[in-house]
């Protein structure tokens, strides 16, 4: 075998190893007569890890991308306590219409109406009085107060950030799955080249025995 390595020492953005393309199969394995069996197993070994790596990202992209409507949610309400507190009536209000009864335009001073969930099939109601504080979870059953805005500027960022890293993950998914597509061609030309040399070699013999059995015979 030509390389100690059967992936390439270049790199993707993120650090995935890329899968170079075995061009001349002969010359890669280290000649005509070399075996395949040890090359097969690095390639196998390889295609292994990225998939480990595909379900690996995989399950960060999905949990990301169940948390990030949680937060557009969250963000949401927050902003509108925010808007109701300063006298404002909130544009995004008909995004909220599952979770708040409707009021009146002259009601930011009333009590505010809502529902909010005990478990996945029981909400309960409550009166929220005007407030300037809300809590937040952090994760890891840790929640703060926090006042409007600096809650506001928390969840906007994270918003960000949450969307940023599941962009990122989407590029390295796709970046992964071509290096995983490479390695499969390249296991199928190593295979398909041990096939011809067998092929090769099986019909080599064949002349060698009929031109010997013609001397003998002759």
């Amino acid at each position: 075998m030509a390389s100690s390595s059967v992936l390439s020492e270049e790199r993707g953005a993120r650090g995935i190893p890329k899968a170079p393309f075995i061009e001349d199969v002969e010359k890669y394995l280290g000649g005509a007569d070399a075996d395949i069996e040890g090359p097969l197993k690095a390639i196998q070994d390889a295609i292994s890890k990225y998939r480990y790596m595909d379900s690996n990202l995989n399950q960060r992209r999905l949990s990301l991308e169940e948390k990030i409507p949680d937060i557009q949610k969250t963000l949401s309400m927050v902003e509108y306590l925010q808007e109701r507190r300063e006298g404002k009536t909130s544009q995004s209000e008909d995004d909220l219409e599952d979770d708040l009864e409707d009021e009146e335009p002259t009601s930011s001073s009333r009590p505010l109406k809502t529902t909010f969930e005990l478990n996945d099939t029981l909400f309960a109601e409550a009166e929220l009085e005007d407030t300037d504080t809300v809590y937040l979870w952090l994760g890891a059953n840790v929640m703060l107060s926090y006042k409007l805005p600096a809650a506001i500027q928390l969840l906007r960022s994270k918003l960000e950030a949450a969307e940023t890293n599941a962009a990122s993950l989407t590029e390295d998914l796709e970046f992964l799955r071509e290096q995983l597509t490479m390695m499969e061609v390249n296991m199928a030309r190593v295979y398909n080249w041990d096939v011809r040399r067998r092929r090769e070699r099986r019909i080599a013999e064949e002349k060698g025995g009929k031109s010997t059995s013609e001397k003998e015979g002759g």
